[in-house]
């Protein structure tokens, strides 16, 4: 399968809530406190989550529906124009569920930046119970460790990561590499899409703060759901939030649509006043703190099993 030349395209951009067409959108008030996450210091948690920095994977306008037509020629999905929020595989049936293989390469500087192995398997631990409900598990084959000033730095696209994943990276497609790193500015993690494979094999992957491990420093997203949230992306979904209020959002049925990214855990917020449900704030793929992030969507899951079974299985 050929790669999308949109993705992965990193864009850091503002948040602004804008009226939606039908009622004014219901956000809960939370207060303007400075947070301060790895020495970066913001206004407050908002002025974070509005910086791009809780996820390096957000995608410019156009960039989804693209990617969707894709998948509809790679015989993935049918016609997006007529599955609306739909993710019923086009195909044969898929894989449902299965065991992925994790490499996890700790990058380090010096004393700084060091995660200890029990918080590595405390990881794996975390990605097995969030992914329980989808049938998908991961198994930790091998730890590494690494003293590279440089790469521990590195950020998305930098010479840093390209030359610590061809020094590092092990398996094949369907092998899930997580490099534990210190990117600059605050920025807690990021991943390559599935769809990206065949392009470039050896970028593949995942890349998370060291300190947004289980047991890290990074309050409130040092629960390990970083890391969960990336590997989410990693299997081919979307953010919870991506497409805003469209008829197609983040082309899940059963994900609530949402305007805005979430942060805290804002109990009964609505951003999209004309569509049905309250915004999925638990779900994994939004913003909110780990704390609040409990659950993948069936129809995340047949998405999974549909992507994987087309781009990474076998591969």
């Amino acid at each position: 399968m050929r790669r999308s030349s949109l993705v992965p395209v990193l864009a850091w951009g503002g948040c602004a809530i804008e009226p939606e067409p039908g009622g004014e959108p219901s956000v809960p008030e939370v207060a303007a406190t400075p947070f301060e996450i790895e020495g970066e210091r913001f206004e407050s948690q908002q002025a974070f989550v509005d910086s791009g920095r809780r996820c390096g994977n957000e995608l410019p306008e156009g960039a989804v529906d693209a990617i969707e037509h894709m998948l509809v020629e790679d015989g993935v999905f049918p016609d997006p124009l007529v599955r609306a929020k739909v993710a019923t595989p086009a195909g044969p049936p898929a894989a449902v569920g299965g065991t992925i293989d994790v490499y996890v390469h700790s990058i380090y500087n010096g004393a700084s930046g060091t995660v200890t192995q029990q918080q590595v398997d405390d990881q794996i631990d975390v990605l097995n119970a969030a992914f329980a409900s989808t049938g998908w598990q991961f198994d930790l084959v091998s730890t590494d460790f690494t003293h590279s000033p440089l790469w521990w730095r590195m950020t998305p696209g930098s010479l840093a990561e390209v030359n610590a994943k061809t020094s590092l990276r092990q398996g094949s497609a369907d092998d899930l590499n997580l490099y534990v790193v210190n990117p600059t500015g605050g920025l807690l993690g990021w991943a390559t899409f599935p769809w990206d494979y065949t392009a470039d094999p050896v970028d593949d992957g995942v890349a998370v703060l060291y300190s947004t491990l289980p047991g890290g420093s990074a309050a409130p997203y040092n629960l390990g759901d970083t890391t969960v949230h990336e590997v989410g992306h990693w299997l081919g979904l979307y953010h919870t939030f991506e497409g805003r209020c469209t008829v197609n959002g983040d082309y899940v049925s059963d994900v609530n649509s949402e305007r805005t990214p979430a942060f805290g855990c804002p109990v009964g917020r609505n951003t999209c006043a004309a569509k049905p449900g309250d915004d999925p704030i638990e779900n994994f793929m939004d913003y909110t703190d780990d704390g609040c992030m409990t659950l993948f969507t069936t129809g995340q899951d047949d998405r999974i099993d549909a992507i994987h079974s087309t781009y990474r299985h076998g591969n």
